[in-house]
C-alpha cells in the first residue's frame, strides 16, 4: 500500500446519498482476471454518456477538479454488495480518501485493506467543506499524524481506529504487518514442533 501521512490536494464534492457500489464501479468492469484497469470504470455511467463521451458537468470530468485526490460524498457511501473492485477503482483513479458522514460497512472493511482513508464526520461538521467544494474547486490537506484536515478558512479534527492509522502510515496491509512478526512466527514455529516431534515428521 502507498503510505499516507500528509497528503493534499483537490477535494471533488458528490453529495448524493447511498451511493452504491455499482453505481462506483458496474458490473461490466468486474471481467478482468486482474486488479488492473479499474480507473475506467469508476462512477462509469456518471462520467460518460450512452455514446462514451464524457460527460462535462460530473465534477471529476470538469478541468478545475483534474487529478482531485479527495471526495467529500453523502451518507451511507459504498452501499450494496461487497465489491473490492469499488475500491480499488478509486485508488486507481488517484483519490486517497473520502470524507462523509457514515460509509457502509464492507465498504468501509475493503477500504482499510486496500489503503484507502474513510474520515467520518457529523453532518454539522462535514457541511462546511461540502458546501465550499461545491462552490469551486476546495483545496485541503489531511495530517494523518495529527489526524487533522485543513483548508482555506478552516481545521478539523478527526478520529481514525489505530491500528488502521498505524497500517496507513507504515503502507502495509494485514499480510505485510504479518510479515513484520516473521522471526516471532519462525521461532515459535521451531519451539512447537521441537517440543512435538512427531508432528515435524509428517
Amino acid at each position: 500500500m502507498t503510505v499516507f501521512e500528509v497528503v493534499d490536494g483537490i477535494a471533488a464534492a458528490m453529495p448524493a446519498a447511498n451511493i452504491d457500489t455499482d453505481v462506483i464501479m458496474p458490473k461490466v468492469f468486474l471481467k478482468g482476471i486482474d486488479r488492473s484497469g479499474l480507473a475506467a470504470g469508476l462512477f462509469h455511467d456518471l462520467r460518460f454518456d450512452d455514446q462514451g463521451r464524457p460527460r462535462p458537468d460530473f465534477v471529476l470530468n470538469r478541468p478545475d477538479h483534474a487529478g482531485a485526490r479527495f471526495l467529500l460524498v453523502g451518507p451511507n457511501f459504498g452501499c450494496g454488495s461487497s465489491r473490492e473492485h469499488a475500491v480499488w477503482g478509486l485508488r486507481q483513479f488517484g483519490i486517497r480518501a473520502l470524507i462523509g458522514t457514515s460509509f457502509a460497512g464492507i465498504f468501509a472493511d475493503n477500504a482499510a485493506n486496500n489503503g484507502l482513508l474513510l474520515v467520518s464526520l457529523a453532518p454539522d461538521r462535514l457541511m462546511p467543506l461540502m458546501a465550499a467544494a461545491e462552490a469551486g474547486p476546495l483545496s485541503l490537506e489531511i495530517d494523518l499524524t495529527d489526524q487533522h484536515i485543513r483548508y482555506p478558512g478552516g481545521d478539523l479534527h478527526f478520529e481514525v481506529d489505530e491500528r488502521l492509522r498505524h497500517s496507513l502510515m507504515s503502507g502495509l496491509d494485514r499480510i505485510g504487518e504479518t510479515l513484520t512478526h516473521a522471526e516471532r512466527i519462525r521461532a515459535f514455529e521451531r519451539d512447537y514442533l521441537g517440543e512435538r516431534p512427531w508432528l515435524a515428521e509428517r
